[in-house]
């Protein structure tokens, strides 16, 4: 059984930096796509960023620059670290994943395993 365990979450003034972690454990495939995403109130889950197993990333243009995902080598665990933080990344950050495909990278209904989400809270 996948799971999955986000931690980093928190409160920062705008401006500020985060680094979010996610714990992958159960997960036998040896291709696959790792992503985040985030759900603000109101909002629909939005697809932020991705890592393959091979470490290739991509990132939508509203964080890239600001944000860098990267892979713990040898382990199951990414980092997902935050900078220039706004009130507009204010939401609950996931991470997911899934056997990997070039196809829908930001389509969270093409994931299979979730994690419970963490709260990050971006002052102004």
């Amino acid at each position: 059984q996948v799971q999955l365990a986000e931690s980093g979450g928190g409160a920062v003034q705008s401006g500020g930096s985060l680094r979010l972690s996610c714990a992958a454990s159960g997960f036998t495939e040896e291709n696959y796509c790792m992503g985040w995403f985030r759900e603000a109130p109101g909002n629909e889950r939005e697809g932020l960023t991705t890592i393959d197993s091979d470490g290739t990333t991509y990132y939508i243009d509203a964080v890239k620059g600001r944000f860098t995902l990267a892979r713990e080598p040898g382990k199951n665990t990414v980092y997902l670290q935050m900078n220039t933080l706004s009130p507009d990344d204010t939401a609950v950050y996931y991470c997911a994943v899934r056997p990997w495909s070039a196809l829908w990278r930001l389509d969270p209904e093409k994931y299979t395993s979730w994690g419970k989400g963490t709260q990050v809270t971006v002052s102004s």
